[in-house]
């Protein structure tokens, strides 16, 4: 109950984000394979943009 009201970081957001996009990729794969390469291309963009926050 404590955490409920806690602001999540920019690296958990983006995080989460990544999941969701890898998620969408998968089950696009059996039906768009263009949709589904589009939506890994946009999930690798977000892993770079991570690895620059966990730089910083």
């Amino acid at each position: 109950m404590l955490g409920l009201f806690k602001s999540q970081s920019e690296q958990q957001r983006l995080m989460k984000r990544y999941h969701k996009l890898l998620k969408e990729a998968h089950q696009l794969s059996t039906v768009n394979r263009a949709e589904s390469d589009q939506k890994y291309a946009e999930a690798d963009e977000l892993l770079q943009q991570i690895e620059e926050v966990d730089q910083n």
